[in-house]
Order: structure tokens, then sequence, then C-alpha cells
């Protein structure tokens, strides 16, 4: 595929922007990780050879009378000592690199939880014996995912208001300014104070309850874009031709308002994820027990006799949202025409 004039001068700029480029270089290898966490951290092996037989814990539920037919027919316990004996004496066991998951209660601490770092628990673990790089990895993966989802749907749907509300004009333009004035003045933490008393948030729960607000972001930019974009000839020579509106806006006027769009979108997606780890931290977020960043956060103001609960939370958060707003200024300047290479 050959990449226009003016596509190749973007990619050349934001590579010129070395602090952007590796940000998102260093960003994609640690997410394209966390996707696989199962895989990194995990309290079951990745896979077992048993007396001739080929066992994938990781993929699969098998309980323990699989191995044997005398066991009971209840789920396999790879930590147990018995069944990891017998695995033992007829095969052996891949494990991964961090042998517990994100809920895992490690057992034999040796010191009450919080336990310090260890060769055995790298980051330690939290105050409920939980492995805490594990719930890094898995609380990265969970808070980027929702960041993204909130980021795209919110970002479709105030695109798509906007370039109504600017196409239009007129009595429309005026209502819907009224009513986004209206909306964007709601309490919105009290309204998810309210929600959490009446029922539990979850991951879709939350994410339609900030998609109600988040919305509104892009939707001014857009509806400047489009202002200004319908009264232009090429515009209006469409229009005389016949086109429908539709197809003028979105093949005449809205590829030039994703350029002043698409600058917004990584400082978007960190206040996406600065939401979810708030959320969290209040105690108004995903369920108990979640992975969550915030949570960690959490763990680390009630447990100030184990700083390295409070220093991981620091650096794993700031670090992801110092690579979000370096690549989101890599992108602005990417989309800036003023800006040459080199």
């Amino acid at each position: 595929m050959t990449l226009s004039p003016i596509t190749r001068r973007r990619l050349a700029v934001f590579c010129a922007n070395r602090r952007g480029l590796w940000s998102l270089r260093i960003f994609l290898v640690v997410f394209g990780l966390s996707l696989f966490a199962e895989f990194i951290a995990n309290d079951r092996p990745l896979l077992i050879r048993y007396d001739g037989r080929w066992f994938a814990p990781v993929l699969a539920d098998y309980a323990e009378e699989d191995f044997d037919p005398g066991l009971l027919p209840t789920e396999a316990d790879y930590t147990d000592p018995m069944l990891a004996d017998m695995i033992a004496q007829h095969g052996w066991m891949l494990w991964p690199p961090i042998p517990f998951k994100h809920d895992t209660v490690v057992k034999n601490l040796g010191v009450p939880a919080p336990a310090p770092p260890s060769a055995r628990n790298w980051l330690g673990t939290d105050d409920q014996a939980r492995d805490v790089l594990a719930r890094v990895i898995y609380g990265l993966r969970l808070s980027v995912l929702f960041g993204f989802t909130l980021t795209v749907v919110s970002s479709a749907v105030g695109i798509a208001a906007g370039a109504i509300q600017g196409y239009r004009g007129g009595m429309t333009d005026l209502l819907f300014q009224r009513f986004i004035e209206i909306w964007s003045g709601m309490p919105q933490l009290y309204l998810l104070i309210i929600l959490a008393s009446i029922i539990t948030p979850s991951f879709m729960i939350l994410l339609v309850f900030l998609l109600l607000f988040s919305w509104m972001s892009l939707t001014g930019v857009v509806r400047a874009e489009f202002l200004r974009g319908r009264n232009l000839d090429y515009v209006r020579a469409a229009r005389a031709l016949g086109v429908s509106d539709v197809a003028v806006m979105w093949r005449h006027i809205l590829p030039n308002a994703m350029v002043a769009t698409m600058t917004f979108l990584p400082f978007t997606l960190s206040g996406s994820v600065t939401v979810l780890a708030s959320l969290d931290f209040l105690g108004f977020g995903l369920p108990p027990g979640s992975p969550s960043l915030g949570e960690l956060v959490s763990q680390g103001k009630n447990n100030l006799q184990a700083p390295w609960l409070g220093i991981t939370a620091f650096v794993v958060l700031g670090s992801l949202l110092t690579m979000l707003i370096f690549i989101g200024e890599a992108v602005r300047d990417a989309f800036d025409p003023r800006q040459t290479p080199g």
C-alpha cells in the first residue's frame, strides 16, 4: 500500500520525536505482554506431561481424577504437594515465570502480609498475601483495555454528536449546546455513589456510566470544524450536485475534522485510565478483588509500613500515564502542518 505524501510527512515528524517514539515502543511491548498475562502469571502450569498424556491447564480445567481415577472429581489444585509429587513421579510440569495469579493467596510467606520483595515474590505481596507483580500485570491489561474501550466508544459518539450539531447549525446547534451545558454540570461522583449503593459496579456498568459523560470531550472540537467546513466552496458544490448530507459529512468534512480529533485521542486515553484508577482508589470502581492499579494505590495508602506497595503503584501508574502523554505530544506534532521532519 502506497502512503500519501502527507501521511509520510506525519510519520516522519512522529518518528523525529524520539521521546514519543520510544514511549510508543515501550508501551506496545508492555501492553502486548500484559495481553498474555495468563501465560506469564498463573497458579496453573502451562503444560503437563503425565503418563504419556498431555495437559494444558492454562487453557482448560481438569479434575484430579483426570490424572488418577482414584482421586476426587474436584478441580485439580496443582500447588497441592500430593498432586505435584504424583505428577513429578510420572511426568513433569512447566510453570509460567510467575506461579501466581492476581487472586492467588501466597502461602508459607514466613512473615505477616504484606511481605517484602523476595526471590519468590519479586515485588512483594499486598495485605491479603497476593503477589503484587501478578496484580500489576493483570491490572495494567484491565486498565488499558478499559481506557481503550471508553476512548473509542466515547470518541465515536462525541464525533457523531459534534458533526450533526455543527453541520445542521441553527436551532439544532442551539438546543444541543444547551443540553451539553446542563448535562456536563451533572455531579458524576455523586451519581456514581448512588449507583454503587444500588448495584455492584462491574466493567460494563462502569463503562456505560462513564460513557454517558465522557462523549462530550470531543464534541466541541468536531462541532467547530463542521461549522467552518459546511460553508466551504467544495462542500456547497457537493450539496448543489445532489450529494446526500451523510455523504458530504463523511467524505468531505469529517477527514478535516479528524485531524484535530486525532491529536486529542492519546490524552483522552490517559484520562480514561486515570478515571478508572481514581474510582478504584475511592472504592467506587470495579468489584473488590479485581486487579486494578487504583486498588494498588489504595493498598499503598493503607499500608505505609510496606513502602514497596506505594512505590510500585507510583512507578507503574506514573510511567503509564507519562508514556501516553509523550505519545500524545508526538501525535499532536505529527498532525501540526507547521512541524517539519528533522
